[in-house]
């Protein structure tokens, strides 16, 4: 057995690319769809919750408040897009494509072909539901950014039972 595996941290695979937290702060590739937080591009304190489910391509954009987005009307809004393209910059196409279950038309996976890829197949809009989850999950995320540095472990980061010796 490896020392990471061995200890209580995990390693942390670094983005494909950088990135720039401004415009979509919060992306993750969970529960079956492409999801995060991007910000309003009209009002600083407003934020949206986009997400995209893998394979079926159901699209859900709305506001922290659940006030539905007004660009996603039928097709992918500009925070859906948004989100798509840091996604890309976060993980690699190839790994966003995979996880959506997207078939490039062009090959070689971008951003926009994967965006291409998903409004070709004409995606239903969904519900909201995973709105409260993801934008908590972001909340979390934010409070570690508060936390003054230490090595001394948190007690809601130690996900791993410690090992036991069997008699």
């Amino acid at each position: 057995m490896s020392d990471w595996e061995r200890s209580s941290t995990a390693r942390v695979i670094a983005p494909a690319r950088p990135r720039k937290l401004a415009k979509v702060p919060f992306v993750e590739l969970a529960d079956g769809r492409l999801q995060g937080v991007v910000s309003s591009g009209s009002d600083i304190g407003r934020v949206y919750v986009s997400s995209v489910a893998a394979g079926t391509y159901t699209f859900a954009c709305s506001t922290n408040n659940n006030r539905p987005c007004g660009g996603a009307r039928g097709s992918f809004c500009n925070h859906i897009r948004a989100l798509i393209s840091e996604a890309v910059l976060q993980y690699g196409a190839e790994r966003v494509a995979r996880y959506l279950r997207v078939e490039p038309s062009d090959g070689e996976p971008s951003a926009q072909t994967i965006t291409d890829g998903m409004s070709a197949a004409r995606p239903p809009q969904g519900d909201t539901k995973a709105a409260a989850p993801v934008f908590s999950r972001f909340l979390r995320h934010l409070a570690y950014l508060e936390l003054t540095p230490t090595t001394a472990p948190l007690p809601e980061m130690q996900w791993f039972p410690p090992t036991r010796a069997v008699a």
